[in-house]
């Protein structure tokens, strides 16, 4: 590594998307990188967390020809750094030994010439890293053309320890690789967390986050830096791959950042609709499929992901199709055609009355001295689902799943019926949340949207009364309390996990929280089968609230 002090520090950010598993194509994305950082006179390159892999790897980690393979891509990227290229600090799984780290190696004139170790391994939530990956000792500071930079590794940051310890052993400047997933409000949360260990150490800090969905988690970049007297010097994009150019000057205070360019991100409707379409787009195109179907029912769960989709993907991508049986109203069917066309997408009606009624004629042996119920109800829903997936078979196109968490956390839906498909970009978004994006979508067009500006989603659709037309004149709220009322209680659940008795002190009846506490536990096993969905809350279910099947507690019992 060449020695030599400098008192002008370029450092490029790639705020990229990497894919699990791909590590070709991770590899050719950072090779790209490179190439335009040197373009841009870096010397250089932060990657994010584990780049090389793809965040999270999960238990392929675990595979020793994995972990090998990247390891080979390291090395053969370091190789490039040895023909005038910038330096690379880059993300990787690193076997040391017996032990496995979350990595980041630094790679210069042309090998690896250091690493340093994640020692805070976040297990909690959505993360699983003490199961994959063993801590690393507390780090130094890694010497750059003598620059002593600080390389703590995400959750590093998250407590003090890591960052008072590189302060404590001659730091200047912090670099901070993450993979960190979006939440609502997590970019507040993240600069407070930045401010808290600038303002302790008295270094500035270059936050570098990864972009992209991967399975049901969606991570928003947004990259940015502070300086040592905690003014933001850059504020990269939310939601979009970017590489910037970050130019940092020695002076008699430390290491100050010149500003950088200070791009505006989503906030409010705009973000989850952002990590929304951005999770949709990811898990369709990283899993090879070619386009997706789905049931456009004239409700509006149903338009806000088909909306999402033409965003996500194009119209010439999505296959809408409208499943109609005696119950589907004359609205409906207008309210769907509307929106299709609206979109511009594919749209074809298929009645299911003929498959209804077979399975009906199949069944009445067997249900002879019964009253229908929503055994009959669900027939229909399953009918639909079953469509679906065969034009999904046929044809190779991804059924998109449609419920949102109101429903689903009540089991207000049907195994192997609507709960059919292979990805659910509205699966974390509450009712009335499901409304409010649908009113911004039709005032405003996102960044990176591929669908028509103006209105998407027809104003009937949203006004409508919601159900389910599964029998004659029905509506949601014949069995369910009004959403404004259950999506209160059900956060108060779910985020918060709130007691009965609390719940009902926000002027809620306690026999509907009771009841609501009962339906959340007892359609757990129907979530379990659920398809994978965009996570925008801090409890999603999926890997953050991890509730058993079998369980006999409720809170709001008589005592």
């Amino acid at each position: 590594m060449t020695n030599r002090n400098l008192d002008r520090l370029a450092i490029a950010v790639a705020q990229l998307n990497p894919t699990v598993g791909d590590i070709d194509g991770n590899l050719a994305k950072a090779r790209d990188a490179l190439a335009t950082a040197h373009a841009l006179g870096a010397d250089l390159v932060l990657f994010t967390e584990l780049f090389i892999s793809g965040y999270p790897p999960e238990d392929l980690v675990l595979k020793r020809a994995f972990q090998e393979r990247c390891r080979e891509a390291v090395e053969a990227l370091a190789i490039e750094t040895g023909k005038g290229c910038p330096a690379v600090l880059m993300g990787t799984p690193w076997r040391d030994g017996d032990k496995l780290h979350n990595a980041m190696a630094l790679l210069d004139d042309g090998k690896v010439q250091t690493l340093r170790y994640k020692v805070d391994l976040p297990n909690y939530g959505v993360f699983d890293e003490k199961r994959v990956f063993d801590a690393g000792p507390m780090p130094g500071p890694l010497n750059f053309r003598g620059v002593r930079l600080g390389v703590p590794i995400c959750e590093d940051i998250w407590d003090e320890d890591v960052c008072e310890c590189l302060e404590e052993n001659a730091a200047e400047i912090l670099l901070v690789p993450n993979g960190s997933p979006f939440r609502i409000d997590k970019q507040e949360v993240r600069l407070n967390v930045v401010v808290s260990r600038v303002t302790e150490t008295g270094l500035p800090m270059l936050y570098a986050n990864m972009v992209g969905g991967q399975d049901e988690l969606v991570f928003d970049g947004a990259s940015f830096a502070l300086n040592a007297d905690r003014s933001l010097a850059l504020q990269m994009p939310s939601f979009s791959e970017t590489i910037a150019l970050t130019i940092w000057n020695r002076t008699a205070d430390g290491w100050v950042m010149e500003p950088g360019e200070i791009v505006p991100l989503h906030d409010g409707d705009a973000e989850i609709y952002a990590a929304c379409m951005l999770g949709l787009r990811d898990y369709v195109n990283k899993n090879g499929f070619k386009d997706v179907v789905l049931g456009l029912s004239g409700g509006i769960d149903s338009a806000i992901c088909a909306a999402l989709a033409v965003d996500a993907l194009g119209a010439d991508r999505v296959h809408c199709v409208m499943l109609p049986y005696k119950y589907t109203s004359s609205r409906s069917l207008e309210d769907a055609a509307a929106c299709a066309e609206a979109l511009g997408v594919r749209y074809d009606t298929l009645p299911i009355g003929g498959p209804v009624d077979a399975f009906e004629s199949a069944l009445a042996p067997m249900f002879a001295e019964t009253q229908p119920d929503t055994t009959e109800e669900n027939i229909q829903s399953r009918t639909r689902g079953t469509i679906l997936m065969a034009i999904s078979n046929k044809f190779g196109s991804m059924v998109v799943t449609t419920g949102n968490k109101s429903e689903v956390s009540v089991g207000y839906a049907t195994l192997y019926g609507d709960m059919n498909g292979g990805f659910n970009p509205i699966k974390d978004l509450y009712k009335m949340q499901v409304y409010a994006l649908s009113r911004w979508r039709n005032n405003a067009k996102p960044v990176g949207a591929l669908g028509p500006d103006g209105i998407v989603i027809p104003d009937a659709i949203i006004t409508r009364p919601p159900t389910a037309e599964l029998r004659e004149d029905q509506t949601d709220q014949d069995s369910l309390p009004p959403y404004e009322i259950l999506d209160d209680i059900l956060e108060c659940l779910i985020e918060k996990e709130m007691s009965v008795e609390d719940i009902v002190a926000r002027n809620h009846d306690v026999g509907t929280v009771r009841r609501i506490e009962h339906l959340l536990y007892i359609a757990e096993y129907k979530r379990r089968q659920a398809a994978p969905g965009v996570r925008v809350t801090e409890r999603n279910f999926g890997k953050d609230r991890r509730y058993p099947i079998t369980n006999g507690f409720r809170d709001g019992a008589s005592k």
